[in-house]
């Protein structure tokens, strides 16, 4: 056990240390990146801007890019944290966050009073912090931020090969607060055996937020061969999906109480009913329809 234990101590130093060489080379990488971004060499191979071609070059995301030329180009104003960092007393990820700051307060920017928060928490936290500094340093220009934020919102939705829904977007942070906010107390767990990690959790509350904690309103095409689930028989249609599974079908089913029929209403026993049939040894109903659009009422 106390084997154990100095194994562990001994990766936790190193670890420690490979992440300080790590953070002298990314400061390296950042002086080249913001050297690199006055020349043209980027506009010559056909890059929009110096951060596209770091970003494809070096394999990194448009903020990672960014992060090297804002810290490369920023150095003489913050040459104490450059130190800091370099005796390890901030990390590389401190040193972006004071670099964006730099850059977004320009004159009014106090490295001192930065750094010395820098020293005390996480790069995360720093972040944070360095959110409220700003806005108590120029508050129209925070604004104008905002502003755009929410000029750059975006959602798309878009069909998978295999029929599933992908969705892709940006809010900005007040609308994202209210879909979190509408999102979070359904994606609590459930029960103590509830093993949905977050992300699935997530994903089933969006679901049950839109259906209002109902069945959704969905349009479902099948024929009587296809909800019995007969052997040949073609699947179910639905609006804004690929075809479907006459199990799933089957489902959507007997999640609604009453169906429609072109135009006729149609009743459609609940699940409740179902299980009581089961339990009583009746004979399960059948809808009385021919091959049917079913529309869940």
């Amino acid at each position: 056990m106390l084997q154990m234990v100095s194994r562990g101590a001994e990766i936790a130093r190193r670890m420690v240390e490979v992440q300080r060489q790590i953070d002298v080379l990314l400061l390296e990488h950042s002086r080249l990146a913001a050297e690199f971004a006055r020349t043209d060499h980027w506009d010559d191979e056909g890059s929009n801007t110096a951060i596209d071609w770091i970003r494809f070059n070096c394999n990194l995301t448009e903020k990672a890019a960014g992060d090297r030329i804002a810290v490369g180009s920023r150095q003489a104003e913050i040459a104490a944290s450059v130190k800091a960092m370099e005796s390890g007393e901030i990390g590389f990820s401190h040193l972006a966050v004071m670099a964006r700051t730099s850059i977004a307060t320009g004159p009014r920017f106090d490295e001192g009073r930065l750094l010395e928060l820098a020293r005390k928490v996480s790069p995360g936290k720093f972040y944070y912090e360095s959110l409220h500094y700003r806005h108590s340093v120029d508050a129209k220009a925070y604004a104008a931020e905002q502003a755009d934020l929410v000029e750059n919102r975006h959602l798309s939705l878009s069909r998978g090969e295999d029929g599933g829904l992908l969705i892709n977007g940006v809010l900005d942070p007040v609308g994202g607060a209210a879909v979190r906010t509408a999102l979070e107390p359904l994606a609590r767990r459930t029960a103590w055996d509830d093993d949905r990690n977050v992300e699935k959790r997530y994903a089933d509350a969006l679901v049950e937020l839109a259906c209002g904690g109902r069945p959704g309103n969905l349009q479902v095409t099948a024929s009587i061969e296809t909800v019995k689930g007969l052997a040949g028989a073609v699947g179910g249609e639905m609006e804004f999906s690929l075809p479907v599974s006459s199990t799933t079908v089957q489902r959507i089913a007997c999640d609604w109480a009453r169906l429609r029929k072109a135009g006729f209403e149609v009743r459609w026993a609940s699940p409740c009913a179902l299980d009581q049939c089961r339990e009583d040894g009746a004979r399960q109903p059948d809808p009385l329809v021919s091959p049917a659009s079913l529309v869940g009422a």
